[in-house]
């Protein structure tokens, strides 16, 4: 479990659960959207742009979620941490 409970850092767990929670409606983003190609309701090209966008989401979330684990751990301020642009994000990846 990404930040579990600890004394003074029950503002953080929220946030997190936040961010976590969004992970998890991003995800039945992208079942909805492969259900909707199946069905024929969408085209391959718009489940792939619309996929590409989810995807961005999901690694902005992570790295967020990431930042915030870090400077716990190294006695920070989860709450300084910020939604990296897509193109910082990204750019790990490749």
């Amino acid at each position: 479990m990404l930040g579990g409970p600890s004394a003074g850092h029950t503002g953080d767990v929220a946030k997190d659960e936040d961010i976590l929670s969004q992970v998890n409606q991003l995800v039945a983003q992208e079942r909805e959207l492969r259900d909707k190609l199946q069905h024929h309701e969408i085209d391959e090209s718009e489940e792939h742009r619309q996929l590409k966008a989810i995807e961005v989401q999901l690694d902005q979330c992570w790295d967020l979620l990431r930042q915030r684990r870090a400077l716990r751990e190294t006695g920070g301020d989860p709450r300084s941490a910020h939604l990296r642009p897509e193109g910082e994000v990204e750019g790990y990846l490749s």
